[in-house]
C-alpha cells in the first residue's frame, strides 16, 4: 500500500533533494512540496497526508509552531539544520529529526519508522483512512491483495518475484509493480511451496521463471538476484546440483 507524503520547506535546494529521495522508493507518492506551511491546510485537514517532511526554520510560520494547530496530525519528520531544535520537536511527538545535509541511508532510516507506525495503526483500525491491514488471500491459481486502496488480483503465471522491503513486499509481474503492505514471511507461509522458492531475506521468486543459476546469482524477469547463504542448499537441490560454493568467500550475504 503506498503512503502519501508532503514537503513543506522554504528552501527550493531543499524540497528538490527530498523529492528525488522520495522518488527512489515505490511505495512513497508524493502529493506535493510547498515553501510555506500555509500551502497545506486544506490536505492535512482531509487526511490526505500520511508522512509530513517538515522544515523548522520559515518565514510565515515556524515548523513547530505550526504542529501545534494540525490537527489531525499526519507522522511527522522533522528536516532542519539546527539540531538545538531536536528535543523540543519530540514534545509534539514527530517522528524522526532529519539534520541537513540529508543522507539517503539517514531518510530510509526515518521512513522505516514512520511506515512501522502507520502500520501498527493501521492494523489496529486507527489509520488515516481506517482500513485494516489486509494480508493475501490464497486462491487456486491466484491471489488477491489490497494495495493503493483497492483489491488487486494476481495470477501465479504472471508473478516473477517479490521483493521484500522491511514492512513492505513489492509484486513483480508481467506488466506491473505492486507494493502492499505486509511482511515477506507472511507472505511465504501463504504461496504454493511447489510454485514458489524463496532464495533471499529479500526475495521469493516464481520457479517456472527461474531462468539461470550463476554463481551466488539467480537470472529471472532479466534481473539477478542474490541467493543467501540460508537458502543456497534450496536452491541447488532446484537445480538438482551440488553446492560449489558452500563456506567460500563469495557467498551472497544476507543483506
Amino acid at each position: 500500500m503506498k503512503l502519501t507524503c508532503a514537503i513543506i520547506d522554504d528552501e527550493y535546494l531543499a524540497r528538490q533533494y527530498i523529492k528525488d529521495y522520495v522518488e527512489r522508493l515505490p511505495f512513497l507518492e508524493l502529493k506535493g512540496d510547498y515553501d510555506s506551511p500555509l500551502m497545506i491546510m486544506e490536505e492535512l485537514k482531509s487526511n490526505a497526508i500520511d508522512i509530513l517532511f517538515l522544515d523548522i526554520q520559515m518565514p510565515d510560520i515556524t515548523g513547530l509552531d505550526f504542529l501545534k494547530i494540525i490537527n489531525p496530525l499526519p507522522c511527522v519528520i522533522l528536516t532542519t539544520a539546527y539540531k538545538e531544535y531536536a528535543l523540543e520537536g519530540y514534545e509534539y511527538n514527530v517522528v524522526d529529526y532529519l539534520l541537513k545535509p540529508i543522507s539517503f541511508e539517514r531518510f530510509l532510516k526515518a521512513i522505516n519508522k514512520a511506515a512501522d507506525k502507520i502500520e501498527k495503526e493501521r492494523s489496529l483500525g486507527k489509520g488515516a483512512d481506517s482500513l485494516h491491514r489486509a494480508g493475501p488471500l490464497v486462491q487456486e491459481g491466484f491471489m488477491t491483495i489490497r494495495a493503493d486502496r483497492r483489491w488487486y488480483k494476481i495470477n501465479y503465471d504472471d508473478l516473477y518475484y517479490v521483493e521484500g522491503q522491511k514492512a513492505y513486499v513489492t509484486f513483480h509481474t508481467r506488466n506491473k509493480k505492486i507494493t502492499a503492505l505486509f511482511s515477506l514471511k507472511e507472505l511465504e507461509g501463504s504461496l504454493p511451496a511447489d510454485r514458489f522458492i524463496r532464495i533471499h531475506k529479500s526475495f521469493i521468486v516464481a520457479v517456472k521463471h527461474i531462468e539461470t543459476l550463476e554463481g551466488n546469482m539467480i537470472g529471472i524477469f532479466g534481473q539477478k538476484l542474490a541467493v543467501g547463504s540460508n537458502y543456497r542448499e534450496s536452491v541447488d537441490k532446484l537445480f538438482n546440483v551440488k553446492s560449489k560454493y558452500e563456506n567460500q568467500s563469495g557467498e551472497a550475504s544476507e543483506t
